[in-house]
């Protein structure tokens, strides 16, 4: 088996040090979109654990919005809930905050703390696949590892 990217690699190893056994696999195929995703390892779009960064209006931080692959995000109701406004991160502020590209940002490994959202959507399925850290790289969690990891807030994103 080769090595894995270095952006990878770091989240196998974030994984390896919180005591989790998660295998993070690299695929032939992109992982980049939920559909994409879902082609490649062979599951349902709404398992794909699809991670959006946003940035909040307030305090110019991320946010980490971790969604069901089929559902699209409410941003007015979450900014109703956070009571700040949710802005479109560009490909730049991503790299800066979390250290990966888009379409391989992993919930976990990120440069700095993020504040993390977790659709209770996710929780339909004893598995979902997550990015991790890179566009080809996936990881299998249940969805009580991902709120643990991230220390997410658990909430409807629709």
């Amino acid at each position: 088996m080769s090595a894995l990217k270095d952006s990878a690699q770091r989240v196998q190893d974030v994984l390896a040090q919180s005591g989790y056994d998660t295998k993070v696999r690299e695929l032939p195929e992109s992982t980049r979109t939920a559909q994409e995703a879902a082609a490649a390892i062979g599951c349902e779009v709404a398992q794909i654990a699809k991670s959006i960064i946003f940035r909040l209006s307030g305090s110019g931080s991320p946010l980490l919005v971790v969604a069901s692959g089929t559902n699209r995000v409410n941003e007015k109701s979450i900014s109703s809930r956070l009571q700040d406004k949710l802005l479109k991160a560009d490909a730049d502020y991503v790299r800066e905050r979390t250290g990966f590209v888009i379409g391989g940002v992993a919930p976990i490994g990120h440069l700095e703390p993020i504040t993390t959202i977790v659709d209770e959507d996710l929780f339909q399925f004893q598995t979902v696949w997550a990015a991790a850290g890179h566009p080809k790289a996936v990881m299998a969690l249940k969805p009580d590892e991902l709120v643990a990891m991230t220390r997410g807030q658990v909430m409807s994103i629709k």
